[in-house]
């Protein structure tokens, strides 16, 4: 192995019990093992001091690259002589040392001194100019006389003038007595043509012999025996090849990784290659640190210009940046090509990336700037590639032309796409420091969100906040302010978005289109969050028309009756205002997405799919995450309100690696929890709908209309896994915050037949009823099938016997499933429509023999009256099959006798007063009959107090029984 004097480790005794039994240097100085590689150049200095002995004199320069190991060959030839009975004098030339006059000659003569005397030669006063080369030479000629003698002289490329030039002189004198002149010199400092150490061309060659021996660096099988010597277990050849790349085989670098390894207690394992590298460059740095300090200012000049420039330097930039003075470009390369900092090739450039930032830490931080702008404005005219240009931008002062944030915003993509979204976050925010327009930092704030979202989704808010708060110099912003705005809304951060939306529509710059556009967004935020705006921000947005003329207000008005479950006609109308192809360039996607949500509650199933996958096409051209997102989700609970599970996850597994779940705002965040444990109870997998629930923590979410999701999804599985008490308070919890924004439209979550289902089995239950009447009612009012469908089964399955097949007792009662797509509506269910649209719902008229198609007519309607000819004949359809029976029903709402017939009409009460009369007999307070009936509360007063007269009861206690009822108990 071979080292630089000052390039030596320090060696550290290994700690009692450490690690280091596996992993230590071999005990031993490093000097004096065997020198790795270097068997040809021991071979030809030992020949040569044997040759001394016999009287022929030599001059050897050793030439090598810093680390390259010249120190330890001349070490090493200082042994061998002195084995060999050979008398040595070395001396270390030094940088500090370069104008003491003779001073590498007084370190010789030190040497010297004990056996010749030689090392106080007088000095003649006043006589310093005085040239002694002659002088000396004879005092080192005569003690070779006396007895061979080897002159060792380390980095020669420092030593003075005098003692340069009295080299030169006893080289060419030394075939008048054995003596060898060895010394060793840096590539890092190439002699010029007056530093050379020549022979007399007149000496006998016989008698003199001259040798230059180049250290080569180090192969992949020398840096494996030197580890191998090193450690005492066997280096990992993953390690071996390793540590060959990172090396670059310089024996001073290996050493001090060697040293490094052994000092921490390391193996030479391949799970070590991080710390391997790690340690390569660090030394690499503190070698290129030391040869920094060597050189002079005009080579570091350039060695700053090709640290800034990489391998986009070239001579004539070098020339023109450089500052040269003496030297041209190609001449100084040529000089730095010794120092083994640079590749070699057409353009130099820092082999080793922290060597690069070492040769520019020594400068000052402005003038750094400087210099990358320089560089960068230069590179910029001779068409450099945007990668090496951004580069350089981000290390310079701010440039202040168009050129450079065009640059970086280019390259920032493809660091994106090429999977770096942490260079291009740097590169973007370099952008914002340029003087730029403000639709173009808002663009820029934009894309950074979007490039940060994944791993700082509040960072990427802010950028947002940032954008919506930029002051425009015209309308042009406009657009830029609705895209910031829908990004926000998107991700669920309304409450932050409102009053930001609020002032960039108050301003006197911004477009119609631009202001319709926000205030869509605005009031599409606000019904998102109840509370997401106090009163007192200003400035006050003004409220949406009920007759919208843009597309985006029109979606969102159209979202917002849909889930009050107004006029499913005009909701679909106004949908498909803002879909309509004329929208597609005004409209931000997430008001279209509401669209696409009403579209959904109105189970326009197939339009909503060719709108949501318009949507998704735009948000991912637009690379707007959390639209599309948003999209997913809708399109899985279209899925899953159309009965498709499998489908719904597929959708849901898109939006999960679209936007992962830590990605949503808080107020989202359950959301989709929500919908896959709804699909995973869908498929019976409670163990995996108990796991997405987990996954959703409050943190604030509690006021969203996801958090009605979650609390919808966990009520239905601890209704699956029989806790009705806690299915009933989630189910209720959930009814409440839909309430509180006016959300009433049972097509986005059945809650209400849902916490009936959960209040238990009876059939008696009077809030259960009222509940199933209440979601009956709304369903019919909004008019979409599905939600019909769902209210019809759940109240049939309710109101039947408890003990029919089908159901085990004490189980909850299972939410029917709606009816396949596209197949005939069934008799059972426009009797069902027709029966329910017309007639309240109490605790005795079912609905059960109307929905229940597959028992018998008997079961369904318990006992029939005979029919004649003409009644079967109204049964029997074309070609003689028989129809199914259809039941014979008393007048709306009149409560049945004890044994099932109809009560006699001698009751004497009208039609609403029956009605009333027959609520209240099954438990309804009279607000609920209020409700039920769409009347005052006054009329239902009058009603029973007439009904009560009429009966001849006092009061409410003895209504079941003049009906014909069991009394039931009133909530």
């Amino acid at each position: 192995m071979s080292y630089s004097r000052d390039e030596k480790p320090e060696r550290r005794p290994p700690a009692a019990g450490s690690a280091e039994a596996s992993a230590r240097l071999v005990e031993g100085e490093l000097v004096e093992r065997e020198l790795v590689e270097r068997e040809e150049e021991q071979k030809l200095l030992t020949g040569l001091l044997k040759g001394l002995r016999s009287g022929r004199s030599a001059a050897v320069e050793v030439r090598g690259a810093p680390g390259s190991g010249r120190s330890a060959l001349l070490c090493r030839a200082a042994e061998l002589a002195d084995r060999a009975g050979v008398k040595v004098a070395t001396a270390q030339a030094s940088w500090e040392e370069s104008g003491l006059r003779y001073g590498v000659v007084t370190q010789l003569l030190a040497a010297l001194a004990p056996a010749t005397g030689a090392g106080h030669a007088p000095h003649r006063s006043g006589d310093e100019s005085a040239d002694r080369a002659p002088e000396l030479c004879r005092v080192f000629l005569t003690a070779a006389r006396e007895h061979p003698l080897l002159l060792v002289v380390d980095d020669v490329q420092w030593a003075d003038a005098y003692s340069r030039r009295w080299l030169q002189a006893l080289a060419r004198r030394l075939d008048s007595a054995p003596l060898m002149l060895l010394t060793a010199r840096s590539d890092a400092l190439p002699g010029g043509p007056y530093d050379r150490i020549e022979l007399c061309p007149l000496a006998d060659a016989p008698a003199v012999t001259g040798h230059t021996l180049p250290l080569a660096p180090l192969s992949a099988a020398g840096v494996g025996a030197m580890l191998e010597g090193s450690f005492t277990e066997p280096a990992d050849p993953a390690f071996v090849r390793a540590a060959s790349r990172a090396v670059e085989g310089n024996p001073a670098v290996l050493r001090a990784v060697i040293g490094r390894f052994a000092g921490h207690g390391w193996a030479p394992a391949a799970d070590r290659l991080p710390q391997l590298t790690e340690a390569a460059a660090e030394a690499a740095r503190d070698r290129a640190v030391r040869t920094f300090s060597v050189l002079p200012e005009e080579l570091l000049g350039v060695l700053r210009v090709v640290a800034v420039a990489g391998r986009h330097c070239t001579p004539e930039m070098i020339t023109a940046l450089a500052e040269l003075r003496t030297l041209g470009a190609a001449r100084a390369l040529e000089l730095l090509s010794g120092t083994g900092l640079l590749t070699a090739g057409d353009r130099s450039a820092f082999g080793e990336p922290k060597a690069a930032e070492a040769a520019l830490a020594g400068i000052g931080a402005e003038r750094r700037e400087e210099l990358y702008a320089r560089v960068a404005d230069w590179a910029h005219r001779t068409a450099v590639p945007d990668g090496g240009l951004a580069r350089m931008l981000l290390g310079a002062r701010v440039i202040g032309h168009p050129w450079a944030v065009e640059v970086l915003r280019r390259e920032a993509a493809r660091r994106r796409a090429a999977g770096h979204p942490e260079e291009a976050v740097r590169l973007l925010r370099r952008a914002l420091r340029e003087p730029v327009r403000p639709p173009l930092r808002v663009r820029i704030l934009i894309e950074l969100s979007t490039v940060v979202l994944p791993t700082s989704p509040e960072a990427a808010d802010r950028h947002l906040r940032q954008a919506l708060l930029v002051a425009p110099a015209d309308g042009s912003v406009g657009p830029s302010w609705v895209r910031a705005a829908e990004l926000l809304v998107a991700r669920g951060d309304v409450a932050a978005a409102q009053p930001l939306i609020a002032q960039a529509a108050a301003r006197s710059e911004t477009r119609p289109a631009d202001r319709a556009a926000l205030r869509a967004l605005y009031w599409l935020a606000e019904h998102s969050q109840q509370g997401a705006t106090h009163e007192l921000d200003q400035p006050r947005m003004t409220a949406l028309s009920t007759s919208p003329t843009e597309p985006a207000e029109a979606g969102v008005v159209a979202w917002r009756g849909a889930l009050g479950g107004h006029d499913i006609t005009r909701a679909r109308a106004l949908a498909r205002t803002a879909l309509a192809p004329s929208a597609r360039d005004t409209t931000p996607l997430t008001t279209q997405l509401a669209a696409c949500h009403t579209l959904v509650l109105a189970d326009d199933f197939a339009e909503a799919r060719t709108a949501l996958d318009a949507v998704l096409v735009r948000a991912e051209e637009s690379d707007a995450r959390g639209v599309t997102g948003l999209a997913l989700l809708v399109d899985a609970m279209a899925e899953l309100r159309q009965g498709r599970p499998d489908r719904a996850a597929t959708a849901l597994d898109r939006a999960r690696e679209t936007v992962p779940q830590h990605c949503w705002h808080p107020l989202m965040a359950p959301g989709p929890a929500a919908l896959r444990a709804l699909v995973q109870l869908e498929r019976g997998d409670l163990e995996g709908a108990e796991r997405s629930v987990a996954l959703a923590r409050p943190g604030g979410a509690e006021g969203g209309l996801a958090w009605a999701h979650l609390l919808y999804a966990r009520g239905r599985l601890r209704l699956a896994l029989g806790h009705r008490g806690k299915a009933l308070a989630d189910f209720l919890e959930c009814g409440r915050l839909l309430l509180a924004r006016q959300v009433t439209n049972p097509a986005l979550l059945p809650w209400r037949s849902a916490a009936a289902q959960a209040r238990g089995p009876r059939t008696d239950d009077a809030q259960a009823i009222a509940l199933l009447a209440e979601e009956r009612r709304l369903a019919l009012a909004w008019g979409a099938p599905s939600a019909v469908t769902t209210a019809l089964h759940t109240m049939g399955a309710r109101a039947a016997d408890p003990a029919r097949p089908g159901r085990s007792p004490g189980r909850p009662w299972p939410e029917p499933a709606a009816p396949a797509p596209r197949t005939p509506v069934t008799w059972q269910y426009r009797q069902a429509l027709l029966a329910l649209g017309t007639t309240p719902l109490n605790g005795s008229d079912t609905i059960d023999a109307l929905l229940l198609g597959d028992a018998p007519a008997t079961e369904r309607t318990g006992p029939t009256r005979p029919t004649g000819p003409g009644e079967q004949g109204e049964r029997t359809g074309q070609g003689g099959r028989s129809a199914p029976a259809r039941p014979r029903r008393a007048p709306a709402g009149t409560p049945p006798t004890s044994d099932g017939a109809p009560p006699p009409a001698s009751l004497g009460l009208t039609g609403a007063e029956l009605r009333v009369a027959a609520l209240a007999a099954g438990g309804l307070a009279n607000r609920a009959i209020a409700a039920e009936l769409s009347v005052t509360l006054r009329t239902v007063e009058l009603h029973l107090t007439k009904a009560y007269r009429k009966l001849g009861i006092s009061g409410r206690a003895e209504l079941a029984a003049a009906l014909g009822r069991a009394p039931r108990e009133t909530p």
